[in-house]
């Protein structure tokens, strides 16, 4: 009888145990909201670690006419996938003063190929000509309500968020593109249109946060 008290006492505690767990992760996944079109950049003066061994923020990058961040790792396919598009982005953002940068928010995965010393391996493997930073514990991303990899976010010369989602239609093949999601929004940022289309659905790998 005793002995069967003491296991229904200890079953209980798990199962109280698994309830606040489950639960903390819930009240943490809920405290992540996506950023409206037309927010103010957040976080814009925080120093983030770049694979030139510099400390970097987003204010530091930004160009005169606008922003883009694109969250990114080094162990996600769909990265590996995209990742081809980033010089032609890159370029077509440069060619009209948007900075470009990238943040790699996967602090779960440090230890499992996004490391800083992994990230420079990456960039040099893939050709990176931009800066990359490590967003420890994942702050920045948090505060953008970024969600996958990867997640893309433009902002213009006033800092408010005018695009967010993916880079294209087709992660398989540029070749066969027939939406150029961000480029069409940088080319129309760029011209003072309005951008046709300001969201999509951001396609990857979530993000790797240490309550997940």
């Amino acid at each position: 009888m005793k002995q069967n008290i003491v296991q229904q006492v200890v079953k209980g505690s798990f199962v109280i145990a698994l309830i606040g767990l489950v639960s903390g992760t819930s009240i943490v996944a809920q405290d992540i909201q996506q950023l409206p079109l037309g927010s103010t950049l957040p976080l814009g003066d925080v120093q983030m670690e770049d694979i030139s061994g510099r400390n970097l923020s987003l204010n530091e990058v930004k160009g005169d006419n606008g922003l883009l961040v694109i969250f990114s790792c080094n162990t996600c396919p769909w990265v590996i996938k995209w990742e081809d598009r980033y010089p032609v982005v890159q370029e077509l953002a440069t060619v009209n003063d948007i900075g470009i940068i990238l943040l790699n928010p996967n602090e779960d995965y440090r230890d499992k190929g996004d490391g800083m010393e992994d990230m420079i391996l990456h960039a040099e493997k893939a050709g990176y000509n931009l800066p990359y930073v490590l967003d420890k514990n994942h702050r920045v991303a948090d505060a953008f309500g970024a969600s996958r990899t990867p997640h893309v976010y433009l902002f213009n010369a006033e800092d408010k968020l005018v695009y967010v989602g993916a880079i294209d239609d087709n992660a398989n093949s540029a070749a066969d593109v027939e939406e150029f999601y961000l480029e069409d929004a940088i080319e129309q940022l760029s011209a003072g249109q309005a951008i046709t289309r300001s969201t999509t659905k951001s396609i990857g790998c979530t993000i790797k946060r240490l309550s997940n």
